[in-house]
């Protein structure tokens, strides 16, 4: 049966909705690969599907037995990496690999170990001006943070982090020329949307707050930046 795209439902009333015990709770958020230092100085690289800025702080749930909360324990500083939709396959190929060896109890089915996260996924580190961690070369926006505040959440079984962002690195195609504006119609978060991978559609409108500069006239956006990636 043909489901009709998500943006051409009719209005929702009461009698639509269903009560469900959906899994997982993944409702559209955007994907992060986490850059942190190890114990013997190497680094592990992690995809992170649980992350969201207020001002400068950007705050991240991790899963407690992973080596990103590992790392960040004890060496907190980390970049925040944020790939654009077309480079959902690299972010796949690091979804099955942990940093821990041995591997955890809690991740045993279907993850590996692997050392070198960055060559497994086919990335590039590039390095950091203010933080040990390397950046990830392809990845459009990256942000140079420093964990201020790392705790358990309620339930115990994840970690909050809480990083302070000091440098931000963003792909000149993304940025209104002669300006500290990312323009919002040329770049597109990978979007982790209960485990499916898309990027973002056309812009429906902007927030009254907003201050990026845009010239009306000015033609659609780069498609090697901007564009659905496959579910």
């Amino acid at each position: 049966m043909h489901t009709a795209p998500p943006h051409t439902l009719p209005s929702a009333t009461a009698a639509t909705h269903l009560e469900i015990e959906p899994s997982i709770l993944y409702f559209g958020t955007p994907v992060v690969l986490l850059s942190t230092e190890n114990q013997d100085g190497s680094f592990n690289l992690a995809p992170i599907s649980s992350a969201w800025a207020l001002g400068r702080t950007v705050v991240i749930g991790l899963g407690r037995d992973g080596q990103t909360a590992h790392n960040l324990g004890s060496r907190p500083d980390l970049v925040i990496s944020l790939p654009a939709p077309a480079q959902w396959p690299a972010v796949e190929r690091l979804a099955p690999l942990t940093g821990r060896n041995p591997v955890p109890a809690a991740k045993a089915a279907g993850f590996r170990f692997e050392p070198d996260k960055f060559a497994a996924a086919g990335l590039t580190c590039a390095p950091s001006q203010l933080v040990r961690p390397p950046r990830v070369a392809e990845c459009p926006l990256q942000l140079e943070a420093c964990a201020q505040r790392v705790r358990p959440d309620v339930s115990g079984d994840f970690v909050i982090v809480e990083a302070a962002v000091h440098k931000v690195h963003a792909d000149s195609r993304i940025v209104v020329p002669g300006t500290d504006h990312i323009d919002p119609a040329a770049w597109s978060p990978l979007v982790y949307n209960f485990r499916h991978y898309f990027g973002l559609g056309p812009e429906l409108g902007h927030s009254y707050r907003t201050q990026t500069p845009r010239n009306p006239d000015e033609p659609a956006t780069d498609d090697a930046l901007v564009g659905t990636a496959p579910s």
